[in-house]
């Protein structure tokens, strides 16, 4: 049984009404780098409760993407502002204007990819499960949860994930999960795994490590939840001068490597990053 919360009905509405707002839009026109220029300021959408990505500490909001967005602004001379978002709303957000670009590890899917346009991968975002340490040696891979409770958080790659998997897990002659539960937030399915009210939860492996990392012999993380996948910046289809400016910032970071340097920094490690945006048959 999978619940689903009110949000979740209000991002379906949202989500039929983004093609009008989506030809809209564009009809207007796109935005060009000297609007962004002349207002100083490149406000960017996110999800300030996705550590490391971008999460808050008191009123600010910090992370990988807000020391990286600061380094992709500062050639156009203008600076980044965050704005915190419900994440189930957040593309048609970007369609009504309440900033100009995503950025918030916001992966490639098959969906995201007909609404919008994205720049060329800034993390890695291959999904994985948490689960218990102390369920380690039952669940160690996917047809482990056969008969389980599987958390995932609205509107994330891992909503979409859990469908294809319960229908392997059955096509399989399995019983698939025993029940789907949809949270607003990862971190609320992190205390519904902790307290043994789920079994596992889908997130990406970059910011499950780092779970593991601040609660140390707590939990485990189980790979090949799907096939690889990375992250983009999000911005609307018609705004081409700032996904081409986007683009070409992110592979002279790379090249310099500052973008591996930040990477270290927050996640201990470098990505392995693609030079393309991936296919979805």
């Amino acid at each position: 049984m999978t619940f689903i919360s009110r949000r979740h009905l209000l991002a379906a509405s949202a989500a039929t009404a983004l093609p009008l707002l989506s030809r809209a839009a564009h009809a207007a026109g796109g935005t060009t780098l000297a609007q962004i220029k002349s207002s100083g300021e490149l406000r960017i959408g996110c999800e300030a409760a996705y550590v490391p990505f971008t999460y808050r500490q008191g009123a600010t909001i910090v992370g990988y993407d807000v020391e990286l967005a600061d380094l992709l602004c500062k050639p156009l001379g203008v600076k980044p502002v965050f704005v915190d978002t419900a994440w189930a709303g957040v593309i048609p957000s970007l369609y009504t204007k309440k900033f100009d670009v995503v950025m918030s590890s916001m992966s490639y899917t098959k969906e995201r990819l007909e609404r919008v346009s994205f720049t060329v991968p800034y993390a890695e975002a291959s999904q994985a499960l948490l689960v218990r340490a102390a369920d380690a040696d039952r669940i160690k891979a996917a047809n482990d949860l056969n008969g389980r409770t599987l958390a995932v958080k609205l509107g994330s790659p891992g909503q979409i994930l859990q469908d294809k998997m319960n229908a392997s897990l059955k096509s399989a002659g399995g019983a698939g999960f025993k029940e789907l539960r949809t949270f607003d937030d990862h971190p609320s399915a992190y205390v519904a795994l902790a307290q043994g009210r789920v079994d596992g939860v889908l997130n990406t492996l970059a910011t499950l490590a780092m779970v593991l990392k601040d609660a140390p012999g707590k939990y485990a993380i189980v790979k090949g939840m799907g096939g690889d996948n990375w992250a983009g910046i999000a911005a609307r289809k018609e705004d081409t001068e700032i996904v081409e400016y986007l683009n070409t910032q992110l592979q002279a970071l790379k090249a310099s490597g500052a973008i591996y340097q930040l990477q270290e920094k927050w996640f201990g490690f470098r990505m392995n990053l693609a030079d393309s945006i991936p296919s979805f048959s």
